[in-house]
């Protein structure tokens, strides 16, 4: 490290000082007189002292990082809790409700613990109204060799098309990559739909059209990919094609290994697949014959029209 003299790279932290007085005063200002001190266990006094450790506690200063000093990380989350006498033992500037100023809120999420939202001043509206549509989650479902990637990919062309910003999240592409730890077994295929889910609620947050293909054969998953979203922005399609014809097509092979039982764990086959119950569109095959993909994706793009989404 450089601009810090007199101890060269023989670093310290604040806890190997004592202090003649506290660091800070009531206003929470950086009281330089505090800096008279003596190392422990050294004969650096002094001026010395006050020279190497300026910077850095000037820095520290101009933080907006909350840090225990003295060695007082043990206090220092009773102190946050529980109140405390003085101000001066916090290297902040966003003093605690002992100066008058709340601390920001604690969360915990999962396993994730003392967390702190951090809002940002440009929102989801700021940036809708740059790409001129609205954010949402278009989730099609259905068997295997139903159509869905197909769809997918033709919804994202017709959109384009129209100057529509999207995104694609295909079941096996973000298998290639964010999920490719996780196998078909019935917990990883939860946490696969899990992961799609946030990521797509991302996608939506930032103003995209984010269209989700997979699978995803369980309602419980889907109805909490749903529930991450504001009311209307999860547009689920399902593609209502019968098994047997997903198998005849089979476009993969995975239907015949399955029959073989070279693959466990196959929807439709050894696994069961949800139908959902209530989703915004549903894509029939009509008399044995389906419809091309681009016709379907204008069923979709005809439902976005409709309820706002092409404009911000």
């Amino acid at each position: 490290m450089t601009g810090i003299p007199s101890l060269q790279l023989n670093l310290c932290t604040p806890a190997d000082f004592y202090f003649s007085e506290p660091l800070y005063g009531k206003s929470g200002q950086l009281k330089l007189s505090a800096l008279n001190c003596k190392r422990r266990n050294s004969g650096v006094s002094g001026i010395e002292v006050k020279q190497s450790i300026l910077a850095p506690i000037k820095a520290m200063d101009s933080s907006k990082t909350t840090s225990p000093i003295n060695g007082n990380a043990g206090s220092f989350r009773e102190k946050q809790q529980s109140g405390c006498n003085s101000g001066d033992d916090l290297l902040t500037n966003e003093r605690d409700d002992c100066s008058g100023k709340s601390m920001p809120q604690m969360s915990s999420v999962g396993n994730s613990t003392n967390i702190v939202w951090h809002k940002c001043t440009v929102e989801k509206s700021d940036r809708q109204q740059l790409l001129g549509q609205k954010g949402c989650v278009i989730w099609i479902t259905g068997l295997s060799g139903s159509g869905k990637s197909t769809l997918a990919c033709a919804l994202s062309r017709g959109l384009h098309a129209r100057g529509k910003l999207t995104y694609v999240l295909d079941g096996d592409n973000v298998r290639h990559g964010l999920n490719s730890d996780l196998c078909f077994k019935a917990e990883d295929r939860a946490e696969n739909i899990r992961r799609i889910g946030e990521v797509s609620k991302l996608f939506a947050d930032a103003g995209v059209i984010c269209i989700a293909s997979l699978i995803s054969p369980y309602r419980k998953e889907r109805d909490a990919c749903r529930a991450l979203l504001p009311e209307g922005d999860f547009i689920e399609v399902f593609m209502d094609v019968p098994l047997q014809v997903c198998e005849m097509r089979d476009p993969k092979g995975l239907y015949n290994l399955a029959r073989a039982g070279k693959i466990k764990g196959f929807t439709g086959v050894d696994d069961p697949y949800e139908p959902p119950l209530n989703s915004e569109i549903v894509l029939h095959q009509q008399g044995g014959v389906c419809d091309s993909p681009t016709n379907l994706a204008e069923i979709v793009i005809s439902y976005l029209e409709r309820k706002g989404y092409l404009e911000a």
